[in-house]
This record gives structure tokens, sequence and C-alpha cells, in this order.
């Protein structure tokens, strides 16, 4: 099927694309919402952190991006969600609509592991427009999925953490694959959800084998959300951002990530 791949920069929403690739389906476009003022909303549905660097998705795959900005709040937080005037639901709803007559696209890619909440939430607004949702990482082991996530060659970035033993002073800006050991330590000790699902920690993905190009950060600033002494929250807001070839020679190496830190509070 034609699709399009709803896209966070996260981790999640790019490991789906690849599964829909490796299922047969094509991604003829990407999808995002974004936020109107501030980089994190407060919102059951979005990833928005981040966001800055989500149009070099298009160049990295050479795809067109259809963004909407996020105009709703949550006010149908019921299990059941139905068609509710300034809901962000309906943010969601108009973005794939429009791609939909532009593009003729018939699924959509959606990277869903556990929240009941969001899959409810997509699956009313892929019913009303006629599209199938493909959720191929729901309810998948954590602790195993994010092995295979690091195994395939996925190449993110911790930018946000909201979880005891995570500190945004040393850990935002971290490869998935350096803090899997340190994750799964978490999940041992404290419950913690592994793939980051309880909000524990957002990703952005850097480079995965769908790319044709590579995303680098130049530069970011340290936003310290909540200076909490057990859990504090904190986020990366990027700066400086590009994109370039994966042959190139002025390539940054997988275990290095050159970042100039600004402390925000």
């Amino acid at each position: 099927m034609k699709v399009v791949a709803l896209i966070s920069g996260g981790k999640d929403s790019c490991y789906n694309m690849m599964q829909c690739v490796a299922a047969g389906h094509r991604i003829v476009a990407l999808a995002n919402l974004r936020p109107a003022h501030k980089d994190e909303l407060d919102s059951y549905m979005y990833q928005t952190v981040g966001h800055q660097a989500i149009e070099l998705y298009a160049e990295a795959m050479d795809l067109p991006l259809y963004r909407r900005t996020i105009q709703g709040s949550s006010l149908d937080t019921s299990r059941n969600y139905s068609e509710t005037e300034g809901d962000e639901v309906e943010d969601l709803y108009q973005l794939l609509h429009f791609v939909k007559e532009k593009e003729g696209v018939e699924a959509v890619s959606v990277g869903a592991i556990l929240s009941d909440y969001q899959r409810v939430r997509v699956e009313n607004v892929c019913l009303r427009l006629g599209l199938q949702p493909l959720a191929y990482l729901w309810r998948q082991d954590q602790q195993s999925l994010l092995s295979k996530m690091i195994s395939s060659d996925l190449n993110a970035i911790l930018i946000k953490v909201a979880a005891f033993g995570l500190d945004p002073e040393k850990h935002l800006g971290k490869h998935l694959a350096d803090m899997e050991p340190h994750l799964k330590q978490l999940s041992q000790k404290y419950g913690v959800h592994i793939c980051g699902e309880g909000g524990e920690y957002e990703t952005f993905t850097l480079d995965c084998p769908l790319f044709k190009k590579k995303i680098v950060i130049d530069a970011a600033e340290t936003v310290i959300h909540s200076a909490d002494a057990f859990a504090p929250v904190g986020y990366l807001r990027f700066t400086k951002m590009h994109t370039e070839n994966k042959n190139s020679m002025m390539s940054v190496p997988d275990d290095v990530l050159y970042l100039q830190f600004k402390i925000m509070c």
C-alpha cells in the first residue's frame, strides 16, 4: 500500500517505517504535527520536542513532508474517543485528510507501542478517512524491541529525560545504543519502561537504513524543565543542524555527538 508515515523524530515512528517497508509497503509521504509556540506541549498524543529538526527528515528521505500546527488540546480524554471540535485529535484528522487528497495514500504508519489512548484515537481518525493503520510495534516486548531497533542500524539520541536515574546533564545527547545497558538497569531496578513508553525519555533519530542522508545536530541548548532532585526533567532544543551524505569524509563518528550545550532554565 501507499503509506504516509506519522513522524515525531523519535525512534518508534522511524522503526515502524522500516517495518512497513519490510512488509512490502511504500512510504510516499511524511506527516508531522508541530507546536505553535512552545517546544513541548502538554499533549497525550504527540511528541513535539525536537520539532526544529523535523524538516530535515524530508531531505534525509527525499520525500514530501506535510506539517500542521497543533491548534487543539486534550478535550475528550475518555476511553473511547468521539469526534470533538477543538480536540488535538482533530488536528491529526485534518493533516491526514490533506495528505490523502494530495498523495492518494491508503495507510498510515504509526509508531505506537503501548498507549491505548493513542491507539484508539489514531484508529478513530483512520476509520473516518478510510485509511489502514499500520502499527507493527504494538504490544511487542519492550526490551526485545529496543535491542532490535539498535541492531537494525537505527541511530538515535536521547533528547528528553524525565525519570529517576536519568539526568539531563549526563544523558541528553547520548546515543541510544550507548544508553541501552543503563536503561535495562533502570527497568530492572525501578520498573522504568525501557522504550520510554511511560514518558521516561524521548529520542530523535539521526540515521537509519531508510535515510539517504543522515541528520547532524551541530548545536543545541539544554533546557531544564524541572530541577527535581530525584527525577529532573530536561530536554534539548536544537539550534543548528544539517544533513550530509552518508559517505561524506567529514561525517561525525556514530559514537561522538558534537553539541554546544547551553543550560537554560
